[in-house]
């Protein structure tokens, strides 16, 4: 290759002049020769040869810059534009009933209870968008396999709940009792999303910011995922997911959109509305967003639709053959933008059409023709040709976004103003120019009554938006849990468990995974488990799993592994089992949350087993933890390697003794620290029966931890099984009765999980003071605080009945548990605190509250004193409380045990 062509003289010698006129020329060749391509070979041809001129200029060493941003105009062009296939004139009359009820509903709301909230301009910015959509494109629930998810956006609800208020799923009653939904007229429409509040209908909770991106990525693989499994039949759903590009800010909402392109996730629509504005003000004021948008997005590997002009700027873009426009919009910020949107078409004249060549341009046009030139997501043929463009797509995720208006419609009180989130209000003189907008037959009056418009059921509008959704597979949102329920194994299939490890060194991870793989094996479920786990499968001892079951990969494995031959062969597959995601927990999270609602979502009563460092479970995903509650997720969160002391040599951000107070707070999560094979064998055993067969929403965070030690059997004292399940269950049983019945100190010691081999010893050394000691396993001390308060709440409210007894006081009462109480956990002390108050005498607690430390356990455990000796002194200085002994034993105790009483409380250190 040479870089100069032969037969033409050095360009370098001419004068500036004749460079200029040969530049000219030579550019204008070039623009032919290309003309011709399209116009004979067509587009693609076109594209091949621009392709190679690209290759050759970079070997040629041209400094060609690299742009992922294509001109700010439409993606698909005016001539590309389908035919739009509704009834335009119906459909706009149905779009404006939707818009104006969902405006007089939160007026409504607002009347009867003042600052009750609500939201206006984002619907107002969307109503195209999703009317699109909702009578082209959401299949519904009877459309079977090919059934869409619609993750909306959360504070576009009253919008969709206007529509469905037209559609007869509800009257003006329930209208009003929007954000009332403990109104004692019947059921309320709950503020956003939530399928926890509203499960008929709602199935995700988008509005907490990011959360919706990246569960709609998740959804989307979990189709495939299943389909591949044959778990559920090939079809042509799609995942539709709307967001707001204020959104897009969080760091969950972009954090996986490379990890959707990489699966190839072509079944994954996002539309991003981007109405250049977020709660204060512009999104990006002194940029262009939308150019931000799908430079990250085209960057990730995804498909870029731009719908950001309406079809009345094709006049002026058709007749502009210098691409003068084209130059302008290149111009603009969205700061600018806001303007014109706020302003109108004398600002648009005066501010944008400012150059000679752009006035000519409207010559002939008044501010009103100017008015008309919209953004290009509140015209539905462009809208329409997006969707469309993205559903056919292969290969590939789709973002689409629409430039829309933040508060169309609403007047100078809101349309394109900063303030425009939070209004709220709007004045009547706002309310008669929408109703003028909207061409709706309410007089003066039924406007300032805040009167809603429903045209009826025989309308000729509301006739064809059933049809359309009848043709779509029928009405949406909609939640319906409807799965086979699965067989699934009882208490023999457990039982080893409950014999022990045989004097086998054992972990609970281990166990746990003992427990999975034998649920693998089962021919009646064994399909439906889903282990997760992000990049710690070894660390975890799965990795025996992994060439048995495969981890996941749409694309199969196109290599050899490097221990191929191995027993432990690293086997990816398309059809394999484990999801192995990386090193992300909102990821992982994300995942589980759609294996563990694809019983509502699909179908399929799929089982997920997520294991993690507990640490970094909760702690970093408590948002999605929520978010799971919400949509009644059912499953198993397995908190791995867990307590602050089991982990040695880590340091404190990997030693977790608060994971179990933020499982706490979850209302429907059930929380778990078993200290031994057994006692998580009979929870797992429980979790599934009551969750995929009694259908019960609640989902189980268990705490397993990674020191290997021996497991015992079940207490074999005259116990049936089932008694020690049932105390299992509801969060302790007695462990070990002391047999010294005549000593005179008598102790309670209550332990659980890593604490128990603690409180073992203890209980041994305690006997050389004179205590007899039993011990109880704690496997749950929220089960145990809820009981305690759910009787107590029910002795409140009937003062007059004879008083129920909690769980807990009957286990620890003075006559079945006689002498003091101190628990000791590797959590902190606040937890089992909890139950102080809901006993007849105090309990002393024991746990880790403090930064951790990089060391040994038996150093941790001392530093953190929850070891032996310190809960003995603890159980010697409540004696002492107690007036059963004297404080110089205490005293002596510390000496002999080697405690130094002056050290700094660990949580000050």
């Amino acid at each position: 290759m040479t870089k100069q062509p032969p037969n033409r003289p050095p360009r370098a010698g001419l004068p500036p002049q004749d460079r200029d006129s040969l530049n000219s020329v030579e550019t204008q060749e070039w623009l032919d020769s290309l003309a011709y391509v399209f116009a004979d070979a067509g587009d693609n041809r076109a594209a091949e040869l621009l392709t190679e001129l690209d290759h050759y200029a970079y070997f040629q060493g041209a400094p060609i810059e690299f742009k992922q941003n294509t001109p700010y105009i439409n993606t698909i062009d005016v001539e590309a534009q389908p035919e739009y296939p509704g009834n335009e004139a119906l459909e706009l009359k149905f779009r404006n009933a939707i818009r104006w009820n969902s405006v007089i509903m939160v007026l409504r709301a607002n009347k009867a209870s003042d600052g009750i909230g609500g939201h206006l301009a984002t619907y107002a910015s969307a109503a195209e968008l999703l009317e699109v959509g909702f009578n082209h494109f959401f299949r519904g629930p009877e459309a079977g396999q090919d059934r869409d998810l619609v993750f909306f956006q959360g504070h576009a609800s009253p919008g969709v709940y206007a529509r469905s208020f037209l559609e007869g799923r509800w009257d003006e009653g329930r209208m009003n009792r929007f954000r009332r939904e403990l109104s004692p007229d019947g059921p309320g429409l709950a503020s956003y999303p939530h399928p926890w509040l509203m499960p008929d209908y709602w199935e995700f909770p988008t509005v907490s910011m990011g959360l919706g991106p990246i569960q709609a990525i998740y959804q989307a693989r979990y189709i495939k995922y299943l389909e591949n499994r044959s778990l559920k039949p090939k079809g042509d759903a799609k995942v539709w997911a709307f967001l707001g590009d204020g959104e897009m800010d969080e760091p969950q909402s972009i954090g996986a959109i490379r990890f959707a392109s990489y699966e190839n996730l072509d079944n994954l629509i996002f539309v991003l509305n981007a109405n250049l504005q977020r709660l204060d003000g512009p999104v990006r004021a002194n940029s262009k967003v939308i150019q931000e948008f799908e430079a990250l997005f085209r960057g990730a590997g995804w498909n870029v639709i731009k719908v950001i002009w309406d079809g009345k700027w094709d006049e002026l873009l058709q007749k502009d053959y210098n691409g003068t426009i084209v130059k302008r919009f290149e111009l603009l910020v969205d700061g600018e933008s806001q303007r014109y949107a706020a302003f109108g078409g004398k600002e648009l004249r005066e501010k944008f059409f400012n150059t000679p060549e752009l006035k000519r341009l409207i010559e002939g046009w008044s501010d009103a023709d100017l008015e008309l030139l919209n953004r290009g997501g509140h015209d539905v043929h462009k809208i329409y040709a997006a969707y469309k463009a993205a559903t056919e797509h292969k290969g590939s995720p789709t973002i689409i976004i629409p430039r829309t208006v933040k508060g169309y419609g609403l007047g100078e009180s809101a349309q394109a103003r900063n303030v425009a989130h939070n209004v709220k209000k709007l004045d009547t003189a706002s309310l008669i120019a929408l109703r003028n907008l909207l061409e709706l037959p309410l007089t003066d009056e039924q406007v300032g009554a805040l009167e809603y418009y429903n045209p009826g059921p025989d309308s000729p509008e509301v006739k064809y938006a059933l049809e359309r959704r009848a043709a779509l597979g029928g009405l949406i949102p909609s939640r319906k849990v409807e799965y086979p329920h699965p067989t699934v194994p009882t208490g023999e299939f457990y039982e080893e468990f409950a014999g022990g490890s045989k004097g086998r060194p054992v972990s609970t991870t281990m166990a746990a995974v003992s427990i999975m793989s034998k649920l693998l094996r089962d021919k009646e479920i064994g399909k439906l488990i889903v282990p997760i786990v992000p990049d710690e499968a070894r660390t975890f001892g799965m990795d025996a799993l992994v060439p048995r079951i495969g981890i996941y990969s749409p694309r199969g494995q196109t290599y050899t592994p490097v221990d191929s031959g191995s027993l432990m062969v690293y086997k990816e597959s398309i059809d394999g089992q484990m999801l192995e995601e990386g090193l992300t927990e909102d990821g992982a999270m994300s995942s589980w949350i759609a294996a563990a609602t694809s019983y509502a979502n699909h179908g399929v009563p799929t089982i997920p087993f997520y294991v993690f460092y507990s640490m970094f479970g909760m702690q970093r995903i408590g948002d999605l933890v929520w978010a799971a509650a919400d949509q009644k997720a059912r499953g198993f969160l397995l908190g791995a390697t867990a307590g602050r002391t089991t982990l040695n040599g880590e340091g404190l951000q990997h030693q977790d003794g608060n994971s179990h107070l933020q499982g706490y707070v979850v209302p429907n999560l059930k929380t778990y620290d078993p200290a031994f094979a057994y006692e998580l064998a009979v929870i797992i055993e429980a979790g599934i029966q009551r969750m995929y067969v009694d259908g019960i929403d609640e989902f189980y965070y268990i705490t397993v931890d990674n020191e290997n030690e021996i497991q015992p059997a079940m207490p074999d004292d005259g116990r049936t099984h089932e008694e020690i399940h049932d105390g299992i269950l509801k969060g302790m049983y007695l462990f070990q009765r002391n047999a010294n019945k005549k000593a005179k100190l008598r102790a309670q010691i209550l332990a659980s999980g890593p604490a128990m081999d603690a409180a073992q010893k203890a209980v041994e050394m305690l006997a050389g003071y004179g205590v007899a000691a039993d011990l109880w396993s704690v496997t749950s001390y929220k089960e145990l605080h809820q009981d305690a308060l759910l009787t107590q709440r029910h002795n409140m409210l009937h003062p007059t009945d004879e008083p129920k007894v909690s769980y807990l006081s009957q286990q620890l009462s003075t006559d079945n548990a006689p002498g003091v109480l101190v628990s000791v956990t590797d959590y902190v002390k606040l937890g089992a605190d909890g139950l102080n108050g809901h006993l007849d005498r105090k309990l002393w607690t024991l746990g880790t509250d403090g930064f951790g430390r990089s060391e040994g356990r038996a150093e941790l455990r001392d530093f953190f004193e929850v070891d032996a000796k310190h809960v003995v002194v603890a159980t010697l200085y409540a004696l002492q409380r107690d007036g059963k002994v004297k404080g110089d034993v205490v005293a002596k105790a510390i000496a002999d045990l080697g405690i130094d009483p002056e050290r700094a409380a660990p949580v000050l250190r």
